[in-house]
């Protein structure tokens, strides 16, 4: 192997690679737009969605699913937001709108694109549903932050392909950490990576940092509370049971002691079998 690139060729060379993802449609962008809107009504959000014949139509397949169980049919978008929530509309719409967008991204033959959505939409659902048992700042922010966490992984494997199997491989002869891995090939992490394009999306600070603290969580909030601890904790878990990130990704044994102590385990046991009823709901319409 050869010379590390430093820490800042490296970093600006992923950065610069930014607009090789696909790009995000116009409803996306304003969807993600609206993180930072603490007063986006439901009809500007149905207004919004409704500008995509196709995702409002998958939208509603989704809602009428018996996941729901509703009793009557939901035939339009805004009855949708009205009856389910405009945080929860949301996070359906931007769950399928960056799967969609992400399964086109040009990346190496050891990249797994149908994986890394299935591992992001899991801690996402999985977050989402934690938050509900675990009392930290900005609940509502869980399902972005979980969807988003591995992007950096994403814009990593597009822009250095030749680095990304390297440091696969390094990994999967059980050299060292996945963190330290990716320290020792590139001189920078996939949650540097993933904070700094959140960062460049002008997403709110709190999922900036539950991204760039997704497994250093302490390091978020002085050891207090954070929406980084849910991440870390459903991340790990998900890893544990089989739905991680190949060929790469961080055992439960990654997971802090903040988020021990925090009994983040016990919250994620409580709520598992919804996270199954949901998931698979939710994974098939995806």
């Amino acid at each position: 192997m050869g010379v590390p690139l430093t820490v800042t060729s490296s970093r600006d060379r992923i950065m610069a690679a930014l607009d090789k993802l696909p790009p995000f449609s116009p409803v996306l962008s304003k969807l993600l737009a609206t993180l930072s809107n603490d007063d986006v009504s439901f009809g500007e959000l149905a207004s919004i969605i409704e500008t995509d014949a196709v995702l409002a139509g998958n939208l509603l397949r989704v809602v009428n699913s018996p996941l729901y169980g509703r009793i009557s049919t939901i035939n339009s978008v805004r009855h949708a937001v009205a009856i389910m929530g405009s945080i929860k509309i949301r996070n359906l719409v931007l769950g399928m709108s960056v799967s969609r967008r992400w399964a086109g991204a040009k990346a190496p033959g050891k990249w797994d694109a149908k994986q890394f959505n299935v591992h992001s939409l899991a801690v996402a659902v999985l977050s989402d549903l934690v938050v509900l048992e675990a009392p930290v700042p900005y609940p509502e922010g869980a399902f972005t932050a979980g969807l988003l966490h591995d992007v950096g992984k994403l814009l990593i494997a597009v822009s250095m392909p030749a680095q990304f199997d390297t440091l696969c491989e390094i990994y999967k002869a059980g050299g060292d950490s996945a963190y330290n891995c990716e320290l020792e090939v590139l001189g920078v992490t996939h949650t540097e990576i993933s904070g700094a394009i959140l960062e460049k999306w002008k997403l709110p600070i709190q999922i900036q940092e539950a991204v760039t603290f997704h497994h250093s969580p302490d390091h978020a909030a002085s050891g207090k509370p954070h929406l980084a601890h849910v991440i870390e904790a459903s991340d790990a878990y998900l890893n544990e049971s089989g739905i991680g990130m190949p060929p790469y990704s961080h055992p439960v044994s990654s997971v802090g002691e903040g988020s021990k102590k925090l009994g983040l385990r016990n919250c994620i046991e409580k709520v598992a079998d919804a996270f199954k009823i949901e998931f698979e709901a939710v994974r098939v319409s995806f």
